[in-house]
This record gives structure tokens, sequence and C-alpha cells, in this order.
């Protein structure tokens, strides 16, 4: 494991500088020692005297591959500069340039190198991957656009030497769109947070009992139907319920979910959609009460919370998801496609007649061995056309599916157990990942659905548990944040309550633990979140004034 050996502090004097220096000159710039957000922090980092000075003379050079990374740091610049670096092959003679190269000298395929100095900037990485998470540490050495207006003048960054990588492969987001639907413009505004933390994975859950919102062209009436709820409980009016006599809808079409797929690949993020079964599929039942257990008529739930109603374990229904999942298939191009399989019910299954002969057919011992049979075969479907499941720990009970990878929901315990089972696991449990909890004093907070997971908390997650075996961690593949929409009903909400709570969680996942420490990336994050204010987000700010107080209403536009 590499140690992080450098200062903890940037030098980094962000300054427009007069063009009537010589370029010798800006090599003994003295950049001052001040904290500096370079989040998450790096694996190696030196500083040094010295700064690189962009102006319209200068340009990228980048090899063909680089086509994509070169433009996407063109286009950042330009924004804040207000003129556009030509990008030059790597073959040219350029003087003074910022060079981005794949190099075979790294041992992880997200590794990365940025070396600047006063003549040049080098930004090379084991892969167009890596290459790009050097730029997004670029980006953050880079001053801010709000700060910088002049169009004639020249931008600085100051001298450092670093060298990178990740602590775990998998370093994830996930959102429920079911509960609550986002536009378009929103999910794209996700990605990006996704990918300027340097995390590579936006889980979409797209299906819930309160809404199914992904068309699919052979059932027409998942969207027709499912999608729709006549209406929405208003705050937590369970009994006596109470709801707001308001149709709530909508779904995203497949060109639309294309766009959004090709939109994350070029931040070298993965989408990966979760299609719930057995259980938490009332929307489908809506639509489709021939796939359940007789016990309709079925509608779009209209309250939060689990309830009984789960797909019946028959061929028709096996038949439906495998051609729901091979268009699914189409639009996501992702290895893993998740399934849920978590709260789903057994009560149906122990009434049902033909669930029961299942049971006895297929020699199982209960129904829990019934929801192993149900997650198995849609295994062995996708295996079959080169995918794997992802499913919440609940796949654990009556057997795991052979090749099943696991989200640790509930605390780290199924992440445990299936790691000693010698299979990949993802570490979100409630715990400390789930971002619909409170983050202070729920007195002063917008509605969540309970619990309380400050950033100082999150910030504390180690994704390896004790309990594990140096072998057994090797299953830990990292971490990700849940983001449950039952109370945000639009996108504010959602902003305030992953910020800043993600950009700890983001270095968690990157950063290894013997390398954290919570009072310097406080320092860090409080520069940071300049960031947070150049992309007019709305975000918590609990953690900068040490107060119960909060930013602004979430639920109010802005």
């Amino acid at each position: 494991m590499k140690k992080f050996t450098a200062f903890l502090i940037l030098a980094a004097t962000l300054i427009s500088c007069d063009q009537s220096k010589s370029y010798d000159e800006f090599a003994q710039v003295e950049n001052k020692k001040q904290d500096y957000a370079i989040i998450p922090l790096p694996q190696k980092m030196e500083t040094s005297n010295g700064i690189f000075v962009i102006d319209e003379n200068t340009q990228i050079q980048a090899s063909e591959e680089l086509s994509q990374e070169a433009e996407f740091l063109a286009d950042y610049i330009g924004e804040i500069a207000g003129f556009t670096p030509a990008i030059k092959s790597d073959r040219d003679e350029v003087e003074r340039s910022i060079s981005l190269k794949i190099s075979t000298d790294f041992d992880q395929d997200e590794a990365y190198n940025l070396k600047i100095t006063h003549e040049k900037v080098v930004v090379e990485g084991a892969s167009a991957k890596g290459v790009f998470y050097g730029i997004q540490t670029l980006k953050q050495l880079l001053p801010l656009k709000s700060k910088f207006q002049n169009e004639s003048a020249t931008i600085s960054i100051p001298a450092v030497a670093i060298s990178d990588a990740p602590a775990f492969n998998y370093r994830g987001m996930h959102l429920d769109v079911a509960r609550h639907i986002f536009p378009v413009a929103f999910i794209k505004k996700y990605i990006d947070l996704i990918a300027i933390h340097k995390m590579n994975t936006f889980h979409w859950h797209l299906t819930e009992d309160q809404g199914w919102r992904i068309e699919i062209k052979q059932y027409p009436k998942l969207t027709e139907i499912g999608s729709i709820r006549k209406e929405t409980m208003i705050e937590k009016n369970f009994d006596p319920y109470k709801g707001d006599g308001k149709e709530y809808g909508g779904y995203y079409t497949q060109e639309e979910v294309k766009d959004i797929v090709e939109y994350a690949a070029k931040r070298h993020v993965t989408v990966i959609p979760e299609i719930e079964l057995p259980g938490h599929s009332r929307a489908v039942l809506a639509a489709y009460p021939e796939l359940g257990n007789n016990t309709g008529p079925y509608e779009v739930a209209t309250k939060w919370g689990v309830f009984d109603e789960i797909l019946a374990p028959k061929e028709e229904t096996f038949e439906f998801l495998e051609n729901v999942l091979t268009e699914v298939m189409e639009l996501f191009p992702s290895e893993y496609i998740h399934i849920g399989g978590d709260e789903a019910p057994k009560t149906e299954w122990e009434k049902s007649t033909q669930a029961q002969e299942v049971i006895k057919r297929e020699g199982l011992k209960d129904e829990h061995e019934l929801q192993s049979y149900f997650i198995r075969r849609i295994e062995k479907f996708l295996n079959r056309n080169g995918r794997q499941i992802i499913g919440w720990d609940e796949i654990l009970e009556g057997g795991l599916a052979p090749n099943a990878t696991v989200m640790s929901w509930r605390g780290n315990q199924g992440g445990i157990e299936a790691a000693k089972q010698k299979h990949n696991v993802v570490m979100t449990p409630n715990t400390h990942l789930y971002f619909d909890h409170y983050q202070a004093n729920p007195e002063n907070e917008p509605l969540a659905i309970g619990g309380n997971s400050t950033v100082e908390h999150v910030y504390s997650f180690d994704p390896v548990p004790e309990e594990l075996s140096t072998e057994e961690a090797k299953y830990i593949m990292g971490a990700q944040a849940n983001v449950w929409t039952e109370y945000m009903k639009d996108s504010d909400y959602v902003e305030y309550m992953i910020l800043p709570r993600m950009t700890a969680l983001s270095e968690v996942v990157w950063t290894y633990p013997e390398e954290r420490n919570w009072e310097e990336f406080k320092s860090r994050l409080t520069e940071f979140k300049k960031h947070y204010d150049e992309m007019d987000l709305n975000y918590a700010t609990h953690v900068f004034e040490d107060s119960q107080s909060i930013k602004n209403e979430p639920t109010a536009a802005k």
C-alpha cells in the first residue's frame, strides 16, 4: 500500500499574472502555504516554487485516444478565461503546453500523475480514466470562473507533483427516482458531481412500489399505468393516512436514458440500473396484475413502506422479467445490473398454492430458498448475456446466487458474510451512508426519514470491516451512499441532503484510512465549498458554521 508522503497543505496562489514577466521569473514565484481544497486527498503530493501560466498561447497536447479528455479540459479553461486553448497532437512540437498522456508505468487503471512546473503541465494516466482524474485535480488548482472575469488576463497554477490512485475500485452514489422523479438536467448535474469527486458509479434506482420510471417498449402499461400514482402521502401521515390529492407521475424515455448513459460515459461514470424484484413491485402489478399472486386488485402505492404484494414465482413472471431486462441491457452497457432483492415479504408466497408447488418441485426448504431460486434464475439469464447481478444484502437469505455481488445496507454484517463466502461486496450501510438521514438536529432540518449521519460520521467510515482477514478484505470493492427520496421532492432538496456528505465519502473511497484526518479534511472542505457556490448548489452548512442552522430551505426554488 502506497503511503502519503507530502505536505498536507498545497502551496497555491491563484493569481492573474502580469504578462510582462518572463517565464524565468515565473519559476521563482514563491507559493504561499495555505489550505487548498484538493479533495479527495492525493496519495503523494510535493509542492515547490513556481507557477505555470495559461494564456492565449497555451496549447493542449493529446493523442487521439485522449481527444475527449482534451476537449473537456479546453472547454473548462474556456469557461474560466474566455479563451479556449487549441488542441494539438502529441506528435507536434509545442512549447509551454498542457500535455495529456497515457503510460504503461502504472499498476492501477485509474492511477495518474500530475506535474506542474513553470514550463509545462503534464497529466499522465494509466488510461483515459486516469487522465480524466488528473484533470479533475488540475481543475481544483485553477481559479474559479466567478473570480476570473478578465478575458485578456492570464491564469496561473502553482507548481506541484502529484502521484495518485484510488484506494477502492467502486466509488458510487445512488439516487432513487421512483419516489420522486427528477429532470434529465439534474440527473446530468448529479453525474457531474460524481465525476468532480473522482467517483465512478451512478446507481440509478428506477422502479419501486410508488412508480416505474423507465420506458419498456414491449410493456407500455409499465409507464402508462405503473408510472402514475393517484396521490402522495403528506409528510409522515401513515395512520391515519392523509394524501395530497394530486396525481404524480413521470418516466424517462429510452432516448433520454441513452443520452444520460452517454453523458456519464464521457465523464467515466458507469450507470448501473436497478430493476426491483421480486418485491417493491406494486407499480408492476398495477400495470400487469396477472404477474401477482392473485391478491389484487393492485394500485401504485401512494405511501412509503414495505408491502406484502410481490411478484409470483411463475413462468409468466420470468418471461416478463427477461424481456424487460433485455431492453434494459440494450440501454445500459454496464457489467452489473441491480436486481434489488430487498424487503420482499413472503406472506403471499406462504399462502400461494402455486408458490408452494414451486418449493416442492424444486426441493426448496422454505420461502427464503424460493427467493434464492427466483434470484438465481434471473442471474443465470443475465450471465448468459454477459452481465452480473448486484442485490441488496437480503439476497444472502436462502443462499447466494453463485456470482452475485452484495450491497450491504443493513449495517456491515451482510458485507462481512458475503466476503467470507468469497463474493464481491459494495458497502452501503445505513449506519453511515444513508443520505436520506438527518445530518444535524432534526428540529432545525427539513423532513427526513430518520437517523442522523453528520459529515464527520460519514468521514469516519472505513469500508473494510475489521472482522475480515486480509484475504477476505479483497472482496470489498468499495462503498456507495444511498439517496432515497421519499421526502425529497425536488433537486434542491437532494443537493442539500448529499452535500457536503458526498464530499466526505469521496475521500473515504479514494484515500487510505491511515492518511485521513478529520480536522485537516474540514480545513480543505472550507475551501472546496467554493466550488459548490460556483455551481449554485444548495448545501448544508453545519460543518462550516459549527451550528445547527441551515443555508436555506431546500424545497424553495433558487
